[in-house]
């Protein structure tokens, strides 16, 4: 709760979810080339590290014009059509970290659970899971700071202006608590669940969005320029039901009517920044007639039918599966709070 808010500088929360996405990095014989293996996409190229790095530097140039003046056009130019784009940049940010002029030849293969463009953090784990991959082959020690600064910087370049508590929530894992201080720096805090609500909520997949991430944030953006008192208005509310919701949790007793007003209230609160696609109000629309509660869990979309996740609530979550008009949409039988970045190895 309290994403798009999170960008202007207000709180959110944010959970991990147990679908794992797992980087792989093997050596390669003598040289600088790269191999990527991205199933998920799917994409097979081989490069070198000249390219790599070049792709990077360009992307980070392309995103500065951006940072100075966001605008939809801009964003674009620096997402680019590069199916690989955010792992080039992911390598190039981590190698560019470690003053890396010859960087090994490598074998980098992604295997991941989670659907892509759908709300679940794909970029953001990506991101972590490469910059964290590559600072192990090097022989660095897992830094999850360190790993969080250079991922952001990734980031960036998929989606322009992130708050960065994606990133900050695959990493730490758990449920977190975040804000974006001054300066940009974000602080995320664990937060005590005592409330049983969180395994009263269902997660659902309403299909990927028609735009970016990147692309929904820079259009709210734009709408914000146009109307900065409605904006912020709009802000001011689901702040309030953001610190509400943390409130729930933090309780040992839930107040199933509370939780849903404040479900409620900031999924309208999406739907007024324009997030929520007609086809997903109308099945929200049906949820709440059942005496349930959704909202979408992530940036949305700006046009249907899909906007990626949806969070769905009944304090008897069995009632939710018997729910017809939900059997069309793919259910994810995720824990929220699960752990975050570890590192393994063949051994």
């Amino acid at each position: 709760m309290g994403e798009h808010a999170v960008v202007y500088g207000r709180p959110a929360l944010a959970a991990a979810i147990d679908l794992r996405l797992r980087v792989h990095l093997s050596p390669l014989s003598a040289g600088s080339a790269v191999r990527l293996d991205l199933p998920g996409l799917p994409h097979e190229e081989e490069t070198t590290w000249e390219s790599v790095r070049a792709h990077a530097s360009a992307v980070r140039t392309k995103w500065e014009d951006y940072a100075r003046e966001p605008g939809p056009e801009r964003f674009r130019a620096v997402r680019g059509e590069d199916p690989a784009h955010l792992v080039k940049a992911a390598l190039g940010e981590a190698a560019e970290a470690l003053g890396d002029e010859a960087p090994p030849a490598l074998r980098l293969r992604i295997e991941s659970a989670l659907p892509v463009g759908s709300g679940f953090g794909s970029s953001a784990a990506t991101a972590a899971g490469v910059v964290a991959a590559y600072l192990a082959f090097r022989g660095e020690d897992l830094d999850l700071d360190r790993v969080e600064r250079i991922a952001l910087e990734a980031e960036r370049r998929q989606h322009g202006l992130p708050s960065g508590i994606d990133g900050a929530t695959v990493i730490h894992g758990g449920l977190l608590w975040a804000r974006k201080l001054p300066g940009g720096v974000l602080s995320a805090e664990p937060v005590a669940v005592r409330s049983p609500l969180l395994s009263h909520l269902r997660v659902y997949d309403t299909g990927m969005p028609a735009e970016s991430t990147g692309a929904v944030v820079a259009a709210v953006r734009h709408r914000r320029d146009r109307d900065r008192q409605g904006h912020e208005r709009t802000l001011d509310r689901i702040e309030e039901a953001t610190r509400a919701f943390r409130e729930e949790l933090e309780r040992e007793e839930e107040n199933p009517s509370r939780v849903r007003e404040l479900i409620a209230g900031c999924g309208s609160c999406l739907e007024e920044l324009g997030v929520v696609p007609a086809e997903v109000r109308a099945l929200v629309r049906w949820i709440e007639a059942e005496g349930g509660a959704a909202k979408i869990s992530g940036a949305g979309s700006l046009s249907g039918p899909g906007a990626g996740s949806l969070l769905v609530y009944d304090p008897d979550p069995e009632r939710i599966a018997g729910w017809s008009f939900l059997r069309p949409y793919p259910y994810h039988p995720v824990h929220l709070g699960a752990p975050g970045l570890r590192l393994e190895t063949d051994a």
